[in-house]
């Protein structure tokens, strides 16, 4: 059964990333929401629904699978499960999902507007820009297909009126992605306070992800 496959180590995963978005101010109260994926069992770990980062332990995290079934848990997952799961059976590269409620990708999100690539570490790990995908209520099969739809190949998507999803082969990996759109969306609104922001070229965002594809750090 696959209930026997559930690893503590991965709950506790599930319980440090949340917190680290509070840390990073990435959301606020019980909103938000992280997963991720056993690459050897294909389970996925989620929060649970409704509850203080603050307060969930490893038991409160429910375990689920590819058919959106849970496998192990005594809690509610999040309301988005039928999301994170949607993302993860589309994109095989992808073993986490976060989603956030910051601050300045939501204005981005609010007024309907891209965000596009300019700056080098945005380019490289998110994308040539992040787009907002069709709006739906929250909590729908709607909403995943349209996240879907919306994320395509990138690594994060606008969710408007809500909030914003970023993506990773892992947790630290998707935090990073979390971290630099944030910090991109607060530049660009910043930039457009002074002047008119450069973007960099299609040219050169194509030259930098083949760079830290192949050749960016170690062993490459």
């Amino acid at each position: 059964m696959e209930e026997r496959l559930v690893k503590r180590e991965y709950r506790r995963k599930i319980v440090d990333a949340g917190n680290e978005m509070v840390a990073l101010h990435l959301t606020v109260g019980t909103w938000g929401n992280v997963s991720v994926r056993d690459t050897e069992t294909g389970l996925i770990y989620i929060k649970p629904s409704g509850m203080p980062y603050a307060e969930i332990q490893e038991d409160d995290v429910v375990v689920m699978n590819s058919r959106m079934e849970i496998v192990w848990g005594h809690r509610k997952p999040s309301i988005e499960y039928h999301l994170h799961i949607a993302i993860m059976n589309a994109r095989p590269d992808v073993n986490s999902v976060i989603h956030t409620h910051p601050i300045y990708s939501s204005v981005f999100g609010v007024t309907g507007q891209d965000i596009p690539g300019i700056s080098e570490d945005f380019v490289q790990i998110v994308g040539d820009k992040i787009i907002n995908c069709k709006y739906s209520l929250p909590g729908t099969l709607e909403l995943a297909e349209n996240v879907v739809e919306g994320l395509g190949d990138r690594n994060a998507v606008l969710i408007p009126n809500h909030g914003t999803v970023c993506v990773g082969a892992d947790i630290p990996s998707a935090l990073k992605v979390c971290h630099v759109v944030e910090k991109s969306a607060q530049i660009f609104i910043y930039a457009k306070l002074l002047g008119t922001p450069h973007l960099i070229s299609e040219e050169d965002i194509r030259a930098m992800q083949y760079f830290v594809k192949n050749s960016y750090g170690q062993g490459k």
